[in-house]
This record gives structure tokens, sequence and C-alpha cells, in this order.
């Protein structure tokens, strides 16, 4: 019997005991609820994880090689994870490490620069990567009270959303951050359009603009003459390591290294820690046991963290984007990345927790909350807990048969330590080596997205073929 058939085999002889496997480290702890997974559906996985030699394709993105396989190169978004670590991996070239180095401090640098001018106002043009990182960092890590900055975020082409958001400002205490790995986006140079229409009513383009790019010729032709840039081998929901990240580091200043060092040490781990890795395996075969075995092909996020609601958001991009592909013809795999969705724990329970705990769909969890919640708000922490276990194990002897829940949600509890930017910073890294993990394991690409590349040439082929 091979091992697809042994999975396939298992999955018909589902014990309702929970997989209880739990990490802790100074970041955060994990424990795992997850019925219908075993050990030995875990060491399965683990056969096909050695038969792929996963190990050395880790080593292989961490030694910069071309492991982005379709647009043949390598993927360096770690890169700026490596420049402020307390063990560095030093797998990159100097010079890449300085030039990488270089452009974080210039970054954390303008900001007393703009506070001296008299800008007030910071409005980011971008969206996908571009936006839901630094949007993440801000509203994770910083308090409105006390930012330096008003922030908007305008990520679309529509003329309402900058009527709305921008046109109330005053231009000469407005700022412009137009971060485009490429400057091919459609929405983001409809949105530069509008405001530097905007501005040059009053202002200059020069003193009020400034690019983030890792193409910068596509940036001057464009008019700029203020950029900062990044390594093209940067994927766009890798970027938030980069001075894509350039509103938050503007917030964040020194705090932003400490994110960094963060997912350094995550990095460290996944290459060195046989624990850390054993966690990340957890994960990620879990994953896919519940997609491909179970019929469980979405899984929800809830935050039990209010300042946390915005990581549902870059997780779905970076899993959906990275996973949702076709599998390999040679897979054992045949349903690649879940549908991820999700929000605040909270509000969720007042919505569509109805139908995780007493619907006909097949759906997965991960919960978060924050250890000091413990003390600083018994309510979110107590809801936290509570839900993880009613949702992976129930509650049935104390309800009545009407209230019975279903109790066979799998769920994965994170508990951050503290919500801070090292913390957050090595939370982020270890979902990209969850997602990483996966799609080796499935032996797709991560890295690319053509699917989102025929949805903008369409769109531009429909403009073309209903012209005038």
């Amino acid at each position: 019997m091979n091992i697809k058939e042994e999975l396939k085999n298992k999955s018909q002889n589902i014990r309702s005991d929970l997989f209880n496997f739990s990490f802790n480290c100074r970041a955060l702890n994990y424990r795992s609820l997850l019925k219908g997974f075993n050990k030995p559906i875990f060491d399965l996985f683990d056969i096909t994880y050695k038969n792929l030699t996963i190990d050395k394709k880790i080593k292989n993105l961490f030694h910069g090689e071309e492991i982005n396989t379709t647009e043949k190169q390598s993927a360096l978004h770690h890169v700026y994870r490596d420049i402020f670590s307390d063990k560095p991996n030093n797998f990159q070239s100097n010079q890449l490490l300085e030039e990488c180095k270089d452009s974080i401090e210039e970054c954390i640098g303008l900001r007393s620069k703009l506070i001296n001018r008299g800008i007030k106002n910071i409005v980011t043009i971008g969206i996908g990567g571009s936006f839901e990182g630094p949007k993440l960092l801000i509203e994770t890590l910083t308090n409105p009270s006390s930012r330096y900055f008003n922030h908007i975020f305008l990520t679309g082409p529509d003329h309402i959303e900058f009527k709305e958001t921008v046109e109330s400002l005053k231009q000469e205490e407005t700022f412009f951050i137009v971060s485009s790995k490429s400057f091919t986006t459609d929405e983001t140079l409809q949105s530069l359009k509008l405001s530097k229409s905007w501005i040059l009513q009053n202002c200059s383009f020069d003193d009020h603009f400034i690019a983030i790019t890792s193409q910068p010729d596509k940036a001057k032709e464009l008019g700029f003459n203020n950029m900062i840039t990044f390594p093209n081998e940067i994927g766009g929901r890798y970027s938030m390591w980069s001075p894509i990240s350039l509103p938050a580091i503007l917030e964040l200043g020194n705090d932003f290294i400490e994110f960094l060092k963060g997912g350094g040490e995550a990095d460290n781990q996944l290459l060195y820690d046989n624990e850390y890795k054993k966690f990340i395996k957890t994960l990620s075969f879990s994953d896919l046991w519940y997609s491909n075995f179970n019929q469980r092909e979405t899984r929800v996020l809830l935050t039990y963290s209010w300042k946390m609601r915005f990581f549902k958001d870059y997780a779905q991009q970076l899993e959906m984007e990275s996973l949702g592909k076709q599998p390999n013809q040679n897979s054992i795999f045949q349903k690649t990345g879940q549908i991820v969705f999700g929000g605040f724990g909270s509000t969720a329970q007042h919505s569509y927790f109805q139908l995780l705990h007493q619907g006909t769909s097949s759906i997965c969890a991960d919960i978060f909350t924050i250890e000091d919640y413990r003390v600083k708000n018994k309510l979110l922490f107590a809801q936290s807990q509570a839900q993880a276990n009613l949702l992976a194990a129930g509650g049935n002897a104390d309800l009545k048969d009407h209230e019975k829940v279903n109790s066979d949600v799998p769920t994965n509890l994170f508990t951050l330590k503290t919500l801070s930017p090292f913390n957050l910073g090595y939370l982020t890294a270890s979902w990209e080596h969850r997602t990483f993990v996966t799609s080796q394991m499935l032996e797709i690409n991560p890295f690319d997205q053509y699917g989102v590349s025929a949805g903008k040439f369409f769109t531009n082929k429909y403009i073309d073929d209903h012209k005038g």
C-alpha cells in the first residue's frame, strides 16, 4: 500500500481523540486541538516530506537559490530579517545585506524630515502586499492617539474613495507613498493619477511623493525622483519586511528592527531547531490532511485581540495567493490551498459562529490570543480558551439536545506572550514557513501568481476592445 492509499484508509477510520501537541518559545505558545489527526498520520506525511527533500528546499530558499522556478529567480524577502538578526544566517552577499540595511535606515530617517516639514497626513497608495503588510503593522503595533501621522490607505481606482479620504486634507500637509513592486498595477496607477492631479494644484510633485519599488526605471518614467528600492526577488505578499512597510516604519522607527529580528529568529529555528520544525510541520500536515482527506477546505482565523484583527487579511492573501493553484500532476494531493477567512473573535461569535457550532459545513479554525490578556482582559482570554475547546471537543454533556454543538472543528490555538514587534515578526515569519512547507508538499511554486496576472490582462483587453 502506498502513502496516498494509507492516508485514504486512515481517513475512513477516523478516531475521535485529539492530537495534542504543544510548542512553547519566548514569543508564543501553541497548542493543537486536532480531532482525527494523530502521530501515525503525521509520520506518513513526514515520509512524504523527506521523500520530497523539503529540508534541502528550505536551505535552498535561505541560500538564495532559484526557488521561484516559473519566474527563474530566488525569493529574498528573508534577507531583511537577517540584517539585524542576533544570529544571522549570512547566506547572502555582504553587498546585498548592506543595501537592504541602508534602505531600512533610510526609511527610519525619513520620519524626522517629514515632521520638520509640517507633514501630518501620510497617504499610502498600494494594493495587495503593498497594503496588507503596512496596515497590519500600524494597526497592531501602534495606537491612534500616539501616532506621528494620520494614515490613509488608498487601495483602489474608485474616484469616490479618493474624494472621501483625501480631498478634505491640506495639500501642504500631505505626503504620498506610492508602493508598487512593478509600477504596472492598474489600481495603483489610477490612484497615482488622481493624487498627482490633486497635489499639483498647490504643491510640487517631488516634495510630496516618494516611490517604493523594485523597478526604479518604471518609477522614473512616471516622474519620480524620490524613491527607495528593494530587490525584484521579493514578491508582493512577502514584501512587508522591506521598505514597502515605510508607512509603518515612520511610526515604529527602531521598533521595526525588532519586528525584523522576530522574523529572523523564526528563520533560524526553521533551519536549526527540530522542535520548531515539528510545530511548522504540524500546521502544514494537518492543513493538507483536512483539506485532502476530510473535505475541510475552509479555515477560519479568529483573533481574540482587537489589535490583531487585520492579521487574517494578511494571512488570507499570503496563503490563498501562494497556494491557490492547480496541484502538481505528480503530487499525492489533489486539493491545494484552503479558503481562509476570519475576523475579530468576539464579533464573529455573534455572526458566523452559529454555522461553526451547529452547521453542516466542515471547517478548520486558527484562534489567536495574548497571554497577558489572562489578567488585562479576562473576558477575551476566556472566550479564546472556551471557544477553542468547544469547537474542538464540545461540551454536550452540559447541553440540551437542541443546544448540542458539532464539537469536531480541528483547532490551532496560538497565544502570543505579549503583542510586541518581535513577537509579531516571529508569528508572521512562522506563517510564511507554514505556507512554504505546504507549497513544497504540494509541489507547487508559492511565489508566482499568474491567476492575478490573467485578471490584469483581460481587464486591459476589455478596455482596449471598448474604446470610444
